[in-house]
């Protein structure tokens, strides 16, 4: 299973950017899929993830009303939608899909990651 992220880059506070993250060799949408960010030294974090059919999507609770996940079973990917985002976003972004089709927090419940993607947040 190969799982790719893209759309990483610079920008300015305030400024919103989308990453995507493509999927292949599994069926997508048996797959849960979950997005994680690591600042700095610290561990890595949950941002959210979404359900196998895209219904339910479940957030940090920091980050409810700014950050949205979508997916695209017909085309393999899902996105993460990040808005009015803050110096404390930057952070490497890793998508990763669940086997067993969960979207938990927990980081143990995904078998597949990507190799993940800078996101600077400039202000």
């Amino acid at each position: 299973v190969q799982v790719v992220e893209s759309g990483g880059g610079e920008v300015q506070a305030g400024d919103s950017l989308r990453l995507s993250c493509s999927v292949s060799g599994r069926t997508f949408s048996d797959l849960g899929m979950g997005w994680f960010r690591k600042v700095g030294g610290y561990e890595r974090d949950f941002v959210g993830a979404i359900s196998r059919s895209a219904g339910v999507a479940t957030y940090a609770h920091a980050l409810r009303g700014r950050f949205t996940i979508t997916r695209d079973n017909a085309k393999n990917t899902v996105f993460l939608q990040m808005n009015n985002m803050k110096p404390e976003d930057t952070a490497v972004y890793w998508c990763a899909a669940s086997g067993r089709g969960s979207w938990s927090p927990n980081e143990s419940e995904y078998d597949y990651w990507g190799q993940g993607t800078q996101v600077s947040v400039l202000s």
